[in-house]
């Protein structure tokens, strides 16, 4: 856990809970090492897993967390998405990695490995690959080794295997961001920083502020993000680290914007249509935070 202590005995303490993933650790390290004004709050910041983040929230472990939008779905109604922080777009998605050539989902015999049960990589595969095979959650980091093993038959990939995978000796079956794209014409919403509704309006719009001076702090130096990235990283290599940065980080990482949010609502429909969530539960809610 990273924490500074409290100068002051009035700080509003908000626990904060992101991701390892080299675009969180870009995005956060400003705030992380407290290089922008933390306007009054107090952050209590803890970097897990996607997945960990996700049952954390869940649990109700945080008030402000980076989520999967898989998750963010089932949380809608006790969160709101913020502006700032989200990763999506064109190109982003998870690919579903072979451990053998020339072979496809097909049967209950064969095993998928998934990076948690509530990552979007996770949805999409639902999405497209629904009871074809058997299930298995593990830890992102474990999906490729054990497919060089031949532990398993495939794996959804994310983070910065994206790049390497071909290193690796894997087989690519398909780009599930690629197929959503073709089947709704939108980038796709990968993860997004929630803010639980129990926080007031004015909480919630500093919260806000301070991540989006964190971003753009870090966007107008790079190289002032490298340290946090280099010691969360699953990939040493800087070139890798700034190609994932390039690749999850963009304008509408800054904001959302109209663009975001119809992906926000693509994806919520795509969910309902196909019974991963509730055909009544609540849309996802973009935070008026400015």
């Amino acid at each position: 856990m990273t924490t500074h202590p409290s100068t002051t005995t009035d700080r509003q303490i908000i626990r904060l809970g992101i991701s390892t993933c080299p675009n969180d650790t870009f995005a956060f390290a400003a705030l992380l090492e407290r290089r922008v004004d933390w306007r009054g709050l107090e952050f209590q910041t803890e970097l897990l897993d996607i997945q960990q983040l996700n049952d954390r929230l869940f649990t109700g472990d945080f008030d402000v967390a980076k989520t999967s939008f898989h998750a963010a779905l089932l949380l809608a109604e006790q969160t709101v998405v913020l502006p700032s922080g989200s990763a999506l777009g064109f190109g982003v998605g998870p690919l579903l990695l072979a451990a053998r050539a020339n072979t496809k989902p097909e049967d209950s015999s064969q095993v998928t490995l998934l990076p948690g049960q509530h990552t979007t990589a996770a949805l999409l595969f639902h999405l497209f690959y629904r009871d074809t095979t058997r299930l298995e959650q593990v830890v992102f980091s474990d999906i490729m080794p054990r497919l060089q093993t031949r532990q398993a038959d495939f794996g959804v990939c994310i983070h910065e295997g994206r790049f390497t995978w071909q290193d690796e000796g894997l087989s690519l079956v398909e780009d599930l961001g690629s197929r959503w794209e073709a089947a709704t014409g939108a980038p796709l919403p990968l993860g997004g920083l929630l803010a639980r509704r129990s926080l007031s309006d004015a909480t919630i719009a500093t919260v806000q502020a301070v991540v989006r001076e964190s971003l753009e702090t870090a966007i107008a130096d790079p190289d002032s993000a490298l340290p946090q990235m280099r010691k969360h990283a699953q990939e040493f290599d800087d070139r890798v680290l700034m190609q994932h940065v390039e690749l999850y980080v963009n304008d509408w990482t800054v904001d959302l914007g109209g663009t975001g949010r119809q992906a926000l609502a693509a994806l919520s429909q795509q969910a309902k249509a196909s019974g991963l969530i509730a055909s009544d539960a609540p849309d996802l809610i973009v935070a008026d935070a400015r």
